[in-house]
Order: C-alpha cells, then structure tokens, then sequence
C-alpha cells in the first residue's frame, strides 16, 4: 500500500532556544532544569496555549511552535519576552511564514528551518521576524519593528530579510556575556 504524501500548508513558524543553555548546564544541571521547567509552566506553555500555538517539537532547551496565524505568533513571542523574570533564563525567538509539511504530529520544510535561523540570528532577549512574517503584521501590530537587512543563512537557498522588535524596557535584559557575542552587523558574514 503505498503511503500517503505529506500535507502541505502555509504556517507561522515559531522557534525559541535559552541562550548558553549548555553553559548553564556545566554550572549547574539541576537549577537550570528546574528553572526551565518552570519557565515552560508559568511563561511558555500558557503563552502558547493563549495564542493558539502548538508546539511540535522540543529539542531540550528550545521548541517549535505552529500558528495558523502570524499575528498570534508574534504576540506570543512578544508576550513571552515581555513577560521574563531578569536573572532567569534568557530566549532567542524567531518567526517565520512560510509552506510546510506535515507528516503526523510533526512539520518540516523551509518555513520550519528559516524560523530556526533567524533564532540563531536574534538578539539575546529579542524577537525576530522574516520578511515575509513582518508583511503580514506590520499594519497590524503596533510594535516598532527595525529592519536589519538581508541576511545569507546556512542550507537556505536565498538571502532572508530579518526584522527585529523594539520591545523596550519591558523584555529581561540579556547577561552582559552573551549581549558581547550578538551584534547585527558581525551577522551579516554568516
């Protein structure tokens, strides 16, 4: 019997990484588990869930997240932000729209993995959007977006235009270590 192709369809793509998780980790397992067990409890889940999210994937100290809508996304992202503790652990979020596949409870495709770049790219304690997730929100959305140029991203055929948030004084501030180590222009050679 010849098995079924995978369901196609557009999605905002979240995806959310603890910066120096495994930094965190050499220092200390067991406070770091249970700080992000708690983030997961009281910030993330209930954002998700909030926001109509589905998480698909988790990947120890990050996960992925499905939306149906970029709006919804980027409010959660926004939200989660916003809503972190300083002195707890700090998060790199990107979103994306784009095509997907579904197979089963999991989701692949370009939309999936230029939303994990543009984490890798993401200020510690920011959000940041593609150029194609910034076109369906930025009328309807009253953050400050700045746009941060084309970026060249590994196994992505083309160059992704990234858009950050101006979130303000309401996101934790990122440890001083890890605001040395991200700086948009050094992103740019990537």
């Amino acid at each position: 019997m010849q098995q079924a192709p995978p369901q196609r369809r557009l999605a905002a793509i979240l995806a959310a990484d603890v910066v120096g998780f495994s930094r965190l980790m050499g220092a200390d397992e067991e406070g770091t588990l249970a700080r992000l067990k708690a983030l997961r409890a009281e910030l993330l889940d209930p954002a998700i869930a909030a926001h109509r999210g589905r998480i698909f994937k988790t990947t120890g100290d990050g996960l992925l997240v499905e939306f149906a809508s970029v709006v919804d996304a980027v409010n959660c992202a926004v939200r989660v932000q916003q809503g972190m503790r300083a002195g707890a652990l700090v998060l790199r979020i990107g979103v994306n729209l784009g095509d997907i596949l579904i197979e089963g409870e999991d989701v692949f495709g370009d939309g999936v993995n230029v939303a994990a770049r543009l984490e890798g790219l993401c200020e510690p304690g920011g959000v940041a959007l593609s150029g194609s997730a910034w076109e369906q929100v930025r009328d309807k959305l009253a953050h400050k977006f700045v746009d941060r140029g084309e970026h060249s991203v590994k196994n992505i055929a083309r160059p992704v235009r990234v858009f950050g948030i101006d979130l303000g004084a309401g996101a934790a501030a990122p440890p001083r270590a890890a605001r040395r180590r991200r700086r948009w222009p050094v992103l740019a050679a990537l």
